[in-house]
């Protein structure tokens, strides 16, 4: 069943048939109160027209008690413009017909019906309503009223009554097109908002992937500085033969093991091309030796044997992982501890126990002001005398570790210097 013209269900708020039943009721109140200054408008049949009065009384109220209660009648509203039509034609036939008072209503009804049923039904029934006045002038009239000013007065009245639905519907449609204007241009507005904000993430995209590109060239230039320059220097003194036996057996250890950290950093850059965003590049797992570890990163850094303090706990312990990703990290923090270190030592402790790796890289060098142990892992921040990284050292490094799912933490050392901390999880070899 229709949950609008069911039987008394609740309904949601109509200020429209708010605004008729108002109106309906005030109709009835006039008609009553001019009724009782003016008795004779009852042409002789008072109880006749008290009781229509009653009667419509009645129906008004039940009307506006139902409205007040926010019930629906089991009745369409059109049924009531209807109802409300015949009953003001018969109140014209009844007061005077040609010259009822109650003539000045149907008006009020005829727009009802254009405003309830349509441009098409409310011409009709505004018509209709005229040729019910036209009969009640006929019927309802004095006998000293002559037929044809009964019959201009029908027509006058129902040409005007349909004269009024017509522009009723006009306005009304002039009102819904505006009404499709603004709504048009609400959908427009909102379509170019929904496409400036595509664009604006579009944009963000397009810059945080040019962005990604030089973030990976930048790495790119910090990572190759450090081999670069230890080929250059091994060759140079290889060259020149300036190495004792021993020392070229190391040399050309060295070489080699750069070799091969040059050719894993170009298959990281064939990865970022595949990939085109992180500078990370993808993880091949390897067997990685702690012990042997250690000792290559310190190569890489730079360190002397002198200033090396090594432990390895078990000494014999061993990774899988991405061992270029890991001495990348272990490499750059090496070097930031030798080069704040001056001469004293650098410590670097690899443990690992239940599938976690723990490394401390340990040095005496000047540390960081307190506050600033996050702030100097930002991209392009460079503390203090810290020269030769151009600030990405240590945000490389929290890169990577953030891409293997460790923590790196840095302290300052009671004695002076700075602690950094790391935690990945590795399994065993």
């Amino acid at each position: 069943m229709d949950p609008v013209y069911g039987p008394w269900t609740r309904r949601s708020d109509s200020a429209e048939e708010r605004a008729a039943v108002v109106i309906r009721a005030a109709v009835v109140a006039a008609v009553g109160l001019a009724l009782l200054i003016g008795p004779e408008l009852a042409r002789g049949r008072p109880a006749v027209v008290w009781a229509i009065v009653a009667g419509t009384a009645l129906y008004a109220a039940v009307l506006v008690i139902t409205e007040w209660a926010e019930w629906t009648l089991p009745v369409r509203p059109a049924v009531l413009t209807v109802v409300d039509g015949v009953l003001i034609v018969v109140a014209c036939g009844l007061t005077g017909g040609a010259d009822s008072i109650m003539v000045a209503v149907l008006p009020l009804v005829a727009i009802a019906m254009s405003l309830r049923s349509g441009a098409v039904l409310g011409r009709l029934g505004a018509l209709g309503l005229g040729i019910g006045y036209t009969v009640a002038a006929l019927l309802g009239s004095d006998p000293d009223v002559p037929v044809s000013q009964r019959l201009l007065s029908g027509a006058w009245w129902s040409g005007f009554l349909v004269a009024a639905a017509v522009l009723v519907g006009v306005l009304v449609r002039m009102l819904e097109r505006q009404l499709q204007a603004a709504a048009d241009s609400r959908a427009r507005a909102a379509a170019e908002h929904e496409t400036l904000l595509l664009e604006r993430r579009l944009r963000a995209r397009l810059v945080a992937a040019q962005q990604a590109r030089l973030d990976g060239v930048r790495v790119v230039l910090h990572e190759f500085r450090t081999p670069v320059a230890s080929l250059t220097a091994l060759t140079r003194d290889l060259a020149a033969g300036r190495l004792s036996p021993e020392a070229s057996g190391t040399a050309t250890r060295l070489l080699a093991e750069h070799a091969v950290h040059l050719r894993d950093m170009l298959e990281g850059l064939a990865d970022l091309a595949v990939r085109d965003g992180s500078p990370l590049g993808v993880v091949t797992d390897r067997r990685v030796v702690l012990a042997e570890l250690a000792e290559a990163v310190l190569d890489a850094a730079a360190v002397s044997p002198g200033r090396r303090r090594i432990t390895v706990t078990p000494p014999d312990a061993a990774v899988l992982c991405d061992p270029q990703r890991l001495r990348r990290v272990l490499t750059n923090l090496a070097e930031n501890a030798a080069r704040h270190s001056g001469d004293e030592p650098v410590e670097l402790a690899l443990s690992h126990t239940d599938g976690v790796l723990t490394a401390e890289v340990r040095d005496r060098g000047p540390g960081l002001p307190p506050g600033q142990e996050g702030l100097v892992t930002a991209k392009g921040v460079a503390l203090g005398e810290r020269r030769g990284t151009a600030g990405l050292g240590l945000w490389i490094v929290e890169a990577l570790v953030g891409a293997m799912n460790g923590e790196l933490t840095l302290a300052a050392r009671e004695e002076g210097g700075l602690t950094a901390h790391l935690t990945l999880p590795l399994g065993p070899a």
